[in-house]
């Protein structure tokens, strides 16, 4: 089962393809949708405040899109690619939260 922090390859389907993406989101329960949350990594970056670029050893040259966050059913997940670290998923979780006008302290920013 994907975990937070992991980056998989996902079949999004004919209209996005098979792409990696970062699992944001945390384990489902029995009693939840069979859902995962995921941020698309994307090689066509246009420079915005929401594109967050991550280096590493098992990704092309991109970035994290957190406008593109999906729920994704377990069966789309093809394999693992890597983990991300606490420093590297850090960026990501920041932009998401600013992208939702959410605070890590509960407050909207």
């Amino acid at each position: 089962m994907p975990e937070r922090g992991e980056v998989w390859q996902v079949d999004f389907g004919i209209t996005q393809k098979v792409r990696p993406a970062l699992i944001i989101s945390v384990p489902y329960a029995a009693s939840d949708r069979a859902l995962i949350g995921v941020i698309p990594h994307t090689t066509a970056v246009r420079g915005s405040q929401f594109e967050v670029p991550v280096p590493t050893r098992f990704l092309a040259v991109g970035a994290f899109l957190v406008q593109g966050l999906l729920a994704v059913p377990p069966r789309y997940f093809l394999r693992r690619l890597g983990i991300l670290s606490p420093s590297q998923l850090h960026p990501v979780e920041e932009a998401l939260l600013r992208w939702l006008a959410l605070s890590r302290t509960g407050r909207n920013i």
